[in-house]
């Protein structure tokens, strides 16, 4: 579950590319005497006031009396000895090990975010010089943030990074900033539509492994499903416990709530658990959501005994995840370019690139390319020579979702609330945080902000902000009805921010799975990378990661290919006279 979207925000920048240099801006520390610098390593706790006390296993009630909550971070689980953590580290040392070349690629990349990033930083480690531009004036792309003329933070969306993310996490280790993603603990915690201010856990125990702790925590929630529900949707599960990947892969073709009507699910049981779970993996609902989604996502997280445990970034991820990647692609060779919007992709007659020509009239030329935008950019620069192959045709079926993530400051600490990720099950909103109490740089001990992913947007994302600012505060009014009320008669907006995404990670409807390109083209030379490519992982960072990492593969198994074709555009091209 990812939840991020590319802004539509600050889109042109200014005309004057511009490279990174310097380093980092000191990280923002607590001023407070009581208050210590959070570890991954270890468990801090900081006070706060609060009519919420973690129980575990237990349903939350208001009206308790003034209770102190402890929030603090967890130590990094231990994830290197899982399968999936040991395969993306070998595909890591992939490259670090492998030949360096002589004579190293130029690789042209087209886009910053997570996959351009990846792309890059993994083709410097195998002794290549990428070259990475991006169209905007800042990093990330679907994580991209900005910083506010007070100095506060919005961010694109609500990023969450997983234990079942094992390429990311592989990442993490290998940039030596494994302390920058602040653990929680291991529970998925919902709010109760039904009963106003309450929520209901589930409870991973750490002493049990998988798939026994995520059984564990289902059966102790008695709020959200009876016994007989849980039984149904556990046998309409079944086959795919049994089927494993094949028959996960079948039911691409079937919606969630096609499936659930298959095999005989409860509708209460997408009401309590698939609608949430829908929104946050894809930002829309189980009428839409191919049910291969959802089947992945249960996979990784009840088979890895870490898998669904949440960690938040310390800080804005430009500067403390995106950076880190950026300083490593330069200190290999590699060059990181801002303001470098790509207006089309030139070919050669035989129908491979020339060069990509900039909006600012600049031909950027390499041995190879890579476009690492999100597919609807993609589509849009595709050359007419190649619309009719079968590869660049099927694009046509992905689309961006549309998206908005809302940011609201308020003027007290609110208290009905955790330090870790929420599920709304909002008819609006998707998932929440108050990242005034999960997230290192954004704390404030006196006021809170919450991010939230207000989704499915399609109807809403023309609108203006207030109306969209009007509508979730009267959904906040029903999570927080003794804090908040929408007329503001209680707890005061001081500002807010609305970051909109007409079109974010590609739509994960039925019968998509086909259309999605591997990352090599049938184009000598071009290559892909996206969360949309051909990955395990779906619409995630994970995928986008792994896309960039597989990206990367091809294109080092290729050197041979692309420094041949380098070699022959560099012979002096002989007059048909001589030859005669």
């Amino acid at each position: 579950m990812d939840i991020g979207c590319l802004s539509s925000m600050n889109i042109t920048g200014t005309n004057q590319a511009r490279s990174f240099v310097g380093q980092l801006p000191t990280q923002r520390c607590f001023t407070s005497s009581s208050i210590q610098p959070l570890k991954s390593s270890q468990h801090v706790s900081f006070g706060l006031k609060s009519l919420v006390l973690r129980n575990k296993g237990k349903r939350l009630r208001r009206g308790l009396g003034a209770l102190q909550v402890v929030c603090q971070d967890f130590p990094r689980p231990p994830l290197e000895g899982t399968i999936n953590f040991l395969e993306a580290g070998q595909l890591s040392s992939f490259f670090r090990n492998s030949e360096k070349p002589s004579k190293p690629l130029q690789v042209v990349i087209s886009g910053a975010g997570l996959a351009g990033l990846s792309t890059a930083k993994y083709l410097a480690d195998a002794g290549h010089k990428p070259i990475l531009l991006e169209a905007r004036d800042v990093l990330g792309g679907k994580i991209a943030a900005w910083k506010d003329e007070d100095g506060d933070w919005y961010e694109t969306g609500l990023h969450i990074f997983f234990g079942a993310y094992p390429n990311i996490q592989n990442l993490f280790g290998e940039l030596g900033i494994n302390d920058r993603l602040q653990w929680k603990e291991h529970s998925m915690i919902f709010a109760m539509p039904n009963k106003p201010g309450e929520f209901s856990r589930f409870d991973f125990p750490e002493t049990l492994p998988a798939p026994l702790n995520g059984v564990w925590a289902i059966l102790r929630n008695n709020e959200m499903l009876t016994w007989p529900e849980k039984v149904k949707f556990a046998l309409g599960l079944l086959p795919a416990m049994v089927g494993g990947q094949t028959y996960v892969e079948a039911q691409d073709g079937l919606t969630v709530s096609e499936w659930m009507k298959k095999q005989g699910v409860p509708d209460r049981v997408n009401d309590e658990v698939f609608i949430a779970m829908s929104k946050a993996l894809n930002f829309i609902n189980p009428d839409e959501l191919s049910m291969q989604c959802i089947l992945i996502a249960l996979n990784r997280f009840l088979q890895e005994t870490h898998g669904s445990k949440m960690a938040f970034l310390d800080g804005n991820p430009p500067e403390r995840l995106c950076m880190p990647i950026v300083d490593h692609i330069q200190s290999l060779g590699g060059e990181v370019r801002l303001n470098s919007r790509i207006q089309k992709i030139e070919l050669n007659p035989d129908g491979t690139v020339k060069h990509f020509a900039l909006t600012d009239g600049t031909q950027i030329t390499g041995d190879a390319y890579v476009f690492a935008t999100p597919v609807d950019i993609l589509k849009l620069l595709v050359p007419q020579e190649w619309r009719e192959i079968s590869y660049f045709n099927k694009l046509e079926k992905l689309v961006g979702v549309p998206v908005i993530n809302v940011h609201i400051w308020f003027d007290r600490k609110l208290k009905n609330t955790y330090d870790h990720l929420l599920f709304s099950r909002s008819s609006l909103l998707s998932v929440y945080a108050d990242m005034s109490v999960t997230c290192k740089e954004y704390y404030d001990p006196n006021r809170s902000m919450l991010e939230l992913v207000f989704a499915p947007a399609e109807e809403w994302i023309g609108r203006s902000d207030t109306e969209i600012i009007e509508a979730t505060m009267q959904e906040l009014a029903k999570l927080f009805p003794d804090e908040i009320a929408a007329d503001q008669s209680k707890a005061k907006v001081l500002k807010y921010h609305v970051v909109k995404t007409p079109r974010s990670v590609y739509k994960t409807i039925p019968d998509c799975e086909p259309c999605r390109p591997p990352q090599r083209s049938p184009i000598e030379g071009f290559y892909l990378a996206g969360d949309y490519t051909k990955q395990k992982y779906l619409a995630s960072m994970e995928g986008a990661v792994l896309s960039g990492k597989l990206c990367a593969q091809s294109i080092v198994q290729d050197y041979k290919t692309l420094a041949h074709r380098r070699q022959k555009s560099l012979q002096p091209e002989v007059p048909v006279a001589s030859q005669l």
